[in-house]
């Protein structure tokens, strides 16, 4: 079963929409967020990423960047830039990107089936990064930004979705800057809300797609609440949190590409010399990779495919057999010395919605190789979750993304 709940929804009003809504806080950096937030006081950048306030020197864990972000939103809240929905409601989330069509609810998750594993992971989370968002949704009281998650889809499920978003009017209809069009409707019907509760009990697990720090924040949370509540019973609104719940035939996963800062004292004759006793290389264009175990290699000005050969990878593995695993273990740490994709400064992460010239830019300016690797599937994912294992680092790049200030959930 997959306990979820209705909440109060704090959300823009509908002419200010399309202003305050923004992209989540951990796909922008500072400077882009700051570009982006520029004239715009109403971006929801001021209260997920409130450094943007502060000088650029700033330390950005600090509790006067905290303190910021909590007047950001309060303010917000108090000058009618916001509204709460009177009633305890779910929300139907639609995203479209050119032809792909998405449709999630927005909910309150239970921290306690995070806790039990009956809501699935499959990435390690970082310390200081649980660190960061939990001390945000604490000081906030609120959900800023939604996470992703996935099911395995039910007819009868997507039958209630649809006959809501097909009955009604959404309260929003807009199109992000990245030309994302994002449409919400509002559920308070009673009877609907129920009917979406009971539906949700026969789904057996509900599996972090994307978002895995702020889950593991939301845990965090509750368990400060809980101990500084000695009145504590498990009703409280702090042991749920927010996330859209999307179906698995309805996500997109793009590739999730590498850029290295140097070739590890090799030559370029030399890096594909010795890559040759574990890939097929030949000289290629810039085309995506489309399959598993073919990824494409950017360097010295040339685009190169890379096959790995039979013998280098265990196929029957959830994990060792994804892609990111077979370039790590045969080329990335052996070759070019990266043994932790977390913590080694010489590596850096590409998500598949720059597309290619990113990594041809990235290797003018900054970096001296790129790889790119194929889309992991849905299914995949839902396996190594389902194992009780872990993806390799950076391995999943969701798109389209949600934003966040669309809906907010206190408590």
């Amino acid at each position: 079963m997959s306990d979820i709940r209705p909440f109060k929804g704090v959300r823009p009003r509908p002419d200010l929409v399309e202003k305050v809504a923004a992209p989540p806080y951990d796909v922008l950096n500072s400077k882009e967020a700051r570009e982006l937030a520029r004239d715009n006081p109403l971006s929801f950048l001021h209260v997920t990423k409130a450094e943007i306030d502060m000088p650029k020197d700033a330390d950005v864990h600090s509790e006067a960047l905290y303190k910021l972000s909590a007047n950001s939103y309060r303010k917000m809240r108090n000058d009618g830039t916001f509204v709460q929905d009177d009633t305890p409601c779910f929300y139907v989330y639609q995203l479209i990107m050119g032809d792909h069509i998405q449709k999630g609810l927005a909910v309150g998750a239970s921290v306690d089936e995070y806790e039990t594993d009956k809501i699935k992971k499959h990435e390690l989370t970082r310390r200081e990064k649980e660190d960061d968002r939990a001390r945000h949704v604490e000081i906030l009281k609120a959900n800023a930004g939604p996470v992703l998650f996935t099911y395995k889809a039910r007819d009868e499920i997507r039958i209630i979705i649809e006959s809501i978003s097909s009955t009604s009017e959404p309260v929003y209809d807009f199109k992000a800057p990245d030309g994302i069009a994002h449409t919400l409707w509002v559920v308070s019907d009673p009877d609907a809300v129920k009917k979406l509760q009971d539906a949700f009990l026969s789904v057996d697990a509900l599996y972090v797609a994307d978002g895995h720090h702020r889950t593991a924040s939301a845990l965090r949370v509750r368990n400060i609440m809980r101990d500084k509540n000695p009145n504590h019973t498990g009703a409280e609104d702090y042991n749920h949190f927010l996330a859209v719940l999307f179906p698995d035939d309805e996500l997109k996963i793009m590739g999730y590409h590498r850029v290295i800062k140097d070739l590890n004292g090799l030559s370029v004759n030399e890096l594909i010399e010795k890559a040759k006793d574990k890939f097929n290389i030949n000289k290629s264009d810039d085309s995506e990779p489309a399959i598993a175990h073919s990824f494409k290699m950017y360097v010295g000005g040339q685009w190169y495919e890379l096959k790995a050969k039979d013998g280098t990878f265990s196929a029957n593995d959830p994990v060792e057999g994804m892609d990111g695993s077979v370039l790590q273990k045969n080329l990335i740490e052996p070759i070019l010395g990266i043994a932790d994709l977390r913590t080694d400064n010489r590596i850096d992460f590409v998500g598949g919605i720059r597309g290619m010239g990113e990594l041809e830019r990235r290797c003018q300016e900054d970096m001296e190789i790129a790889f790119a690797l194929a889309p992991v599937t849905v299914a995949r994912l839902m396996a190594v979750a389902d194992a009780g294992v872990i993806m390799p680092p950076k391995s999943t790049w969701f798109e389209p993304k949600l934003c966040s200030g669309v809906v907010v959930r206190e408590f």
